[in-house]
This record gives structure tokens, C-alpha cells and sequence, in this order.
């Protein structure tokens, strides 16, 4: 029997190919494919592993006769036309928890960086300057934080945040 053919289409960590082919799955990284390349060569793969750039469109997946999973290193499929992966019995999967905790921490990064002007204080000091009453900022502690979207990621922002000593209010219309 002949190992499943897994194609990495798009930049990944070397630790995704090492998770396949623990597995027993032969696979091919070629992250920078034209459309027609792609077309090409996508009918000897069983599997199709993306991030953002690779569009897997009804065209596509045309030339896909072996296809038979798409996984998505990420969150979103919008890249993917997944009524066309349903229809030929594909399987579309993603990581949902897979950046959650990394792009949770960004916004708190973010949310420290405007709350005490660190890129502004940062500028000032390279430029030589010390200006410290300029850029004191405000505490978070005690205020309100209102978030939009109270699923993987924005949970993850609401325990940290109270962790912060912020009131966190959350307003999510799936939840």
C-alpha cells in the first residue's frame, strides 16, 4: 500500500511536515506555486495543507482527483470554497485553538502599548530624549473593557484583562 500524499502549499513551521510524516505520510512543501503549478500537481495529493495564501476554489479542486481533506493551519477558511469541498466529499478542517493564545496576548500587548504611549516613550528615548511626564499613560487597572466577540480568542483576552484587575464586559450574538 502506498503512503498518503499530504502537500504543503504554504509557509509552515518545519514541525507541521515532522507531525505527518510521524505518521506515515509522505509530504511535499512547496510554498511558493503559481495557480497553474498548483493545478498541476494537486491530483497526485490526498491531502492540501494551507495557511492564507493558497485559494482552494472550484477550479482547483477540478484537478484535485485524490483529494481527499483540506486542513487549514489557522483559524478562518475564507480562502477556502468549502460548499465545492463538500460537494466532492472533501473534508475542510482548521486549528481554531491553534493561534488563540498568541493573538489573545498581541491584543493585550497592544492594549499596554497605547494604554502607556510605549511606542511614543520609546521614539522619545531613542531620539535622546527623557520626557517622562509626557508619556505616563493611564493604569488599566479598574476600568472597563468591552470586547466584541466572546469566543476562542476573545475568552482568552477577558481572563487575561481580569487578570489585569480590567471590568470586562463581552458582547458575542453567537453566545
Amino acid at each position: 500500500m502506498t503512503k498518503p500524499r499530504v502537500l504543503i502549499s504554504d509557509s509552515m513551521s518545519s514541525q507541521a511536515a515532522t507531525v505527518f510524516e510521524e505518521r506515515g505520510v509522505e509530504v511535499v512543501q512547496s510554498s511558493k506555486l503559481s495557480e497553474a503549478e498548483l493545478f498541476e500537481m494537486i491530483g497526485e495529493f490526498e491531502g492540501l495543507a494551507i495557511r492564507s495564501s493558497t485559494r482552494v476554489t472550484a477550479e482547483l479542486l477540478e484537478h484535485a482527483k485524490n483529494l481527499k481533506v483540506v486542513g487549514r493551519a489557522g483559524i478562518g477558511v475564507d480562502n477556502v470554497d468549502v460548499p465545492a469541498c463538500t460537494r466532492r466529499g472533501i473534508v475542510v478542517m482548521n486549528t481554531p485553538l491553534g493561534n488563540a493564545i498568541t493573538t489573545a496576548e498581541h491584543a493585550m500587548a497592544m492594549m499596554l502599548a497605547l494604554a502607556r504611549h510605549i511606542p511614543q516613550a520609546n521614539s522619545s528615548t531613542h531620539a535622546g530624549k527623557w520626557e517622562k511626564s509626557r508619556f505616563m499613560g493611564m493604569e488599566l487597572t479598574g476600568k472597563l473593557l468591552g470586547l466584541i466577540g466572546a469566543g476562542n480568542i476573545g475568552s482568552i483576552v477577558a481572563s487575561k484583562a481580569i487578570g489585569y484587575g480590567l471590568h470586562v464586559q463581552a458582547y458575542d450574538p453567537y453566545l
